[in-house]
């Protein structure tokens, strides 16, 4: 079968692979830089081809309490918000957490705090890999650096979502929502029946009108040792998660004296500037986190094994930087460069850095 290749805005990209994955349900409201996803989908009108359902809620806070009752439901249902609608979101992000379901999240970042601006940023960081909202809980977290990887993570962050019952998020930033590339669409997948959801997910909410639902679905429990024996098992979810689903990219790091980590559309920048510094006869690597929890910590020790030094770039004011710290577990210098309030730096910009910080100290 011929590839269908498109030239797309991530957003869109994004919607359609959505469809394309056999997505049951949106539900969203739009804000800047990520509104395309919902106008896309609305122009697609996928409810007369595949049945999915799309709604603009009334709010972020209704769109993610959408989210959880079709979660509960085993439906295969996502959201899709930026900074400022995300934190909206936190306190039903806890809700699924605890009441592991599978849902999919995607957060187009944008500069803050507050409202801030509708340029890019990658600030939220530590909300979304930290747990933004309240309880012990982690969610998945997938960084794409491209349009084609926001297309792709939509079946991959469904699917271990529902391997794991739990929440995976996509954390991109405005420049990758926002940015054309050819893309490769997935083929079209037929939504599951319900026989299916039943097998798939046993647990889920399946009642029919007029009877009492088999499953009851809450993040309720008031009885302390049940609460506490409901947390040991998310947290030993959250230690497997942590053993198989580790992703990273490695580029030139076997021999090189100075590493530079970054994600997302920051990875693409670091890129360039580690082409331009060997060509000066500098050897730079690059070490790109796929999954920013669970965070590559064997990935990057490795890929630091040899380096002189490590720079961080990021479009924040140095949140993943901790992550790398910890990951490295040693006295190398590990510097940041981040550029703040929607600002993006250029590769050339970055190679300064990196001499400054590290070359013409010699």
């Amino acid at each position: 079968m011929n590839e269908e290749v498109k030239l797309m805005k991530g957003n869109d990209a994004l919607a359609m692979a959505a469809i394309r994955y056999g997505a049951d349900g949106y539900f969203g409201y739009p804000i800047t830089p990520q509104s395309e996803v919902l106008e896309c989908l609305e122009a697609e009108m996928p409810w007369e081809t595949t049945g999915m359902v799309v709604l603009q809620a009334e709010s972020e806070v209704a769109a993610i309490n959408m989210v959880y009752a079709g979660a509960s439901c085993g439906k295969a249902v996502m959201t899709s918000t930026s900074s400022p609608g995300f934190s909206l979101m936190q306190e039903g992000v806890s809700y699924i957490a605890a009441s592991e379901v599978p849902a999919l999240l995607v957060n187009v970042m944008r500069g803050g705090p507050g409202l801030g601006t509708i340029h890019p940023s990658q600030a939220d960081y530590f909300q979304a890999t930290k747990g933004g909202g309240h309880g012990d809980y982690h969610m998945i977290v997938l960084a794409p650096s491209s349009v084609q990887e926001m297309a792709d993570f939509v079946g991959l962050g469904w699917d271990l979502a529902f391997k794991y019952r739990c929440v995976s998020i996509i954390l991109a930033d405005g420049l990758i929502g926002q940015m054309m590339e050819k893309v490769v669409l997935p083929p079209q997948r037929p939504r599951r029946t319900e026989d299916e959801i039943r097998q798939l997910c046993p647990w889920a909410v399946n009642g029919r009108k007029g009877m009492r639902p088999k499953n009851i679905i809450t993040s309720l429990e008031l009885d302390d040792d049940k609460m506490e024996e409901i947390n040991h098992r998310l947290q030993a979810t959250y230690r497997e998660i942590e053993k198989n689903e580790t992703r990273c990219e490695l580029v030139n790091t076997d021999d090189c004296d100075y590493l530079m980590v970054a994600f997302g559309s920051q990875a693409r920048i670091a890129m360039k500037t580690m082409e331009i510094a060997r060509a000066n006869g500098i050897k730079v690597g690059l070490a790109r986190p796929i999954t920013l929890w669970p965070f590559p910590v064997e990935q990057i020790k490795k890929a630091a094994a040899n380096a002189k030094a490590l720079l961080v770039v990021e479009l924040d004011a140095g949140q993943m930087i901790e992550d790398v710290k910890l990951a490295i577990e040693c006295s190398k210098p590990v510097e940041h460069y981040g550029r703040l309030g929607g600002n993006v730096p250029t590769p050339d910009e970055v190679f300064e850095v990196l001499k400054e910080k590290f070359i013409n100290k010699k």
